[in-house]
Parts: C-alpha cells; sequence; structure tokens
C-alpha cells in the first residue's frame, strides 16, 4: 500500500521530536498504522538546523505554503506555533483537502470554531492530542475513552512552567522572583514567561478539554484567568501548615446555570494525589457520572512524550483517511450540530471555598468586626489560624479557610474587611477546591 506522505511545518523541539520518533519506530507505527508513515517534506526557516536534523531522509525547504499546496501530501503536521501564519496554513491545508495534526493550543482556543467547521465542510480530520498536556492521552480519553459518560467537572495541573516553581517554592521556601529565574536557568520557562506564569497557557487548554468534555464551543475569551506571580512563600507555607498544597489549576465545572471556566492558584488537600504532582509533570482529574474519578499523569512537554502525541494523531488519521468523514470520531466529541449554547459562568457567580489572608493590627475586638462582615454576607469559616505577631512588632497574620460560598459575596466581604481601620493594606484571596466528589 502507498505509505502515507506527511509535510511537517516547523523543526524545533517537538518537530524534532517527530521526526526522531517517526524514524526510530518507523515498522511499529506501520504495523499500527497498517501503512507506512513518512515525512517527506519538512519546513523551517532555519535551513541549515533542518538539514542537520532530517540528513538527507526528507526534502528540506523554508516555503511551508509550499508544503501545503504540494499535491503529493497527505497530511500536514503543524508545529510552527502562534496564531497568526498557523492560521493561514492550517485553513490553507484544509481548503486542499489535506488532513492536519497540530500541536497548537492557543490557535485552536481561540480560532479553534472556525477550523473545525472548514475541517467539516471539507471532509478531512484535524488531530490536536499534543495540544493539552503534552504525551497525556487526554483529548482522546475525553472524546473516546470516556464517551458513556456525563462529564461533570474536569480539573488540572496543565502548564509545567507554574507547577515547577511552585513546587520550589515549597520544597526550598524560596521567593517566586528567585524560582523563575531558576526556571529560566534551567529552560523550564520562557525569557518572557507571562503565558505560563499568568495562566493563559493552561486556560488555553482548559478552553478545549471544555469544549470536548461539555460540547460547547471553544469559548477562550470567557475563560477566567488568574496567574501565580503574586503568591508569596509565607501563603505556600501557612497552607501547608493547615494541610493545603497551591496548585494553578484549570477547572471546569457543569453547573444547573451554566460552566465554570477558570484557570487560578488553588489550594487542595494535602491528601489528593494530584496536590502531589511535582516538577514540570501535569496532572488532569476528570469526573465522569458513571466511571467517577479518573487522573491522567505524566509530562507535560518535552520533545518526545509531545512527539508522542503528534505521532499517535499521525496513526489515527490514517487508520481512518479512508473511512466516510460522517463516521469519523467528532472533533470536540459531539456531533457538530448538537454542541451546547450552555453559557460560561461570570466569576462572581462561581462557587468554591476560599483562604482569606489579613494582616491586622493586634487590638481587641479586630476578630469580631472581621467575623461579623463574613456572617452578614452568609460566609462561614471552617477553620482558622492566628499567627502572634513578631518581637517588636505590631501586626499580625489572620488565616481563614471558609466553607463553600459564591465568589461576589467574598468579592463584597473583601471590600469592607480592607476598609476596617484596624486591617493593614490588602487580603490576600486564594480559592480552594476539596475535588472529592
Amino acid at each position: 500500500m502507498k505509505p502515507i506522505n506527511v509535510g511537517l511545518l516547523g523543526i524545533g523541539t517537538v518537530g524534532g521530536g517527530t521526526f526522531t520518533v517517526l524514524e526510530r519506530n518507523r515498522e511499529e507505527i506501520s504495523r499500527r498504522a497498517g501503512r507506512a508513515i513518512a515525512i517527506a517534506v519538512v519546513a523551517d526557516k532555519d535551513l541549515k538546523r533542518a538539514n542537520a536534523i532530517v540528513n538527507g531522509r526528507a526534502k528540506v525547504i523554508d516555503d511551508a505554503m509550499a508544503v501545503v499546496d504540494d499535491p503529493n501530501i497527505d497530511i500536514v503536521v503543524e508545529l510552527i506555533g502562534g496564531t497568526g501564519i498557523s492560521k493561514q496554513l492550517i485553513l490553507k491545508a484544509i481548503s486542499n483537502r489535506k488532513h492536519v495534526v497540530t500541536a497548537n493550543k492557543a490557535l485552536l482556543a481561540q480560532h479553534g470554531n472556525e477550523i473545525f467547521a472548514a475541517a467539516q465542510k471539507n471532509g478531512v480530520m484535524v488531530a490536536f492530542e499534543a495540544a493539552v498536556a503534552g504525551g497525556v492521552p487526554i483529548i482522546k480519553s475525553l472524546r473516546e475513552g470516556l464517551a458513556a459518560n456525563r462529564i461533570e467537572w474536569i480539573a488540572g495541573i496543565i502548564n509545567g512552567t507554574s507547577n515547577f516553581i511552585l513546587s520550589e517554592m515549597r520544597e526550598k521556601g524560596a521567593s517566586f522572583d528567585d524560582v523563575l529565574k531558576e526556571a529560566q536557568a534551567l529552560g523550564y520557562a520562557e525569557a518572557d514567561p507571562t503565558f505560563d506564569i499568568e495562566g493563559v497557557d493552561a486556560a488555553h487548554k482548559l478552553t478545549i478539554m471544555a469544549a470536548i468534555g461539555f460540547g460547547i464551543p471553544m469559548q477562550f475569551s470567557a475563560a477566567y484567568t488568574e496567574g501565580i506571580s503574586k503568591l508569596t512563600r509565607e501563603d505556600i507555607q501557612y497552607a501547608e501548615d493547615l494541610g493545603y498544597r497551591i496548585k494553578l489549576l484549570g477547572i471546569a465545572k457543569r453547573k444547573a446555570n451554566g460552566i465554570e471556566l477558570r484557570v487560578h492558584p488553588t489550594l487542595i488537600p494535602t491528601k489528593r494525589l494530584i496536590a502531589n504532582v511535582e516538577g514540570v509533570m501535569n496532572a488532569i482529574l476528570v469526573k465522569g457520572d458513571a466511571v467517577g474519578q479518573t487522573m491522567f499523569y505524566g509530562a507535560g512537554a518535552g520533545a518526545e512524550p509531545t512527539a508522542s502525541a503528534v505521532v499517535a494523531d499521525l496513526i489515527d488519521v490514517a487508520r481512518t483517511m479512508t473511512a466516510d468523514p460522517e463516521h469519523r470520531v467528532p472533533h470536540l466529541a459531539f456531533q457538530p450540530d448538537q454542541l451546547s449554547d450552555i453559557a460560561i459562568l461570570p466569576m462572581g457567580e462561581v462557587e468554591t471555598s476560599y483562604y482569606l489572608r489579613l494582616r491586622v493590627h493586634d487590638k481587641p475586638g479586630v476578630l469580631a468586626d472581621i467575623t461579623r462582615i463574613l456572617a452578614d454576607l452568609d460566609i462561614s469559616i471552617d477553620a482558622m489560624l492566628q499567627k502572634e505577631p513578631n518581637e517588636g512588632e505590631a501586626q499580625a497574620d489572620i488565616i481563614m479557610l471558609t466553607h463553600r460560598t459564591i465568589e461576589k459575596n467574598v468579592n463584597a466581604a473583601i471590600n469592607k474587611i480592607e476598609a476596617l481601620p484596624v486591617v493593614a493594606g490588602k487580603v490576600t484571596r486564594i480559592r480552594l477546591e476539596v475535588l472529592d466528589k
């Protein structure tokens, strides 16, 4: 049978890993796919680097659009990234009736609705397992393995850079700025780490998982995003003292009045498995009505872990290229005309528990004033930690954990508490999730 010819756009870290894995496991991949899969053309602006990796085993050019227009190419693998030229290339490949494999989470989160509609119209597939959690097969699991379930919620550590920073801050008692510099020196964080540390990268991935889990369109612009750059080592230690770990979580929950879609630092009980995921590893919990909780764990980035997902997508596409498009697995798990228009809830309507840290003047009656404000807004306290002032200081920290309540009530309470003359500075608020049901 004729081999499947692949055009590879971008041969950086993941592209190089993809080329290596395809070459090394060529025989195994052919046995799984039922025919050979070969990279015929590689497009990259850095011809010297590309030629060094390819070493004569494929044609190398610097014009990605020429690959997309090549009639001999069956599948286009887009590993350039970004939302500019990559979008043009993917849409042109689709219009040329070529199947697409991509690891581009930002592009799919922002423009996936348009891309999938074009693919549906042209009868081709867009596969994107590598866009979320690197080598962890979460997309296939949500789309196929858990297809019998009504997905109730998804919660994941889906950015390795942030998880590394939080792990190091906890283990070493170091500051955020010091650990960020360490992460950059180790290559875990970019020179501009904004997307990672401010939760944008995680929000891209969460948007994709929520669309598949709940059968809704991509709605990245509706996702609430809050990063870890303002976390202090004191809060990480206080959380530990109370039996919790702080992780940057992406959380999507099905509620009666809409979908929660949020990324933010979160206290998780230390006894939960996901609370003990350290370093650059990823982990995702999925709660289905039939299966209960499932957990997916593994490397969320890196050349070969991500290449594992890219090549798996190539095999999937190869297996189903000749199938009737109407009988393929839908891009977002649900049939395109069956997507729900259920709303994404505004953050003020989200219900969860909270960690509140207040710096207060050490005077009688302070606690009574604060608890009165909370009670007036129907916020009850689950646990409290009161620190004695350091010698020579007139201020102390009070840490409270609340029971579940509505975010807008917590916002109102914080505004009133900060206005008290006995409270110094801003109240630190971190959301808390038990993740037990």
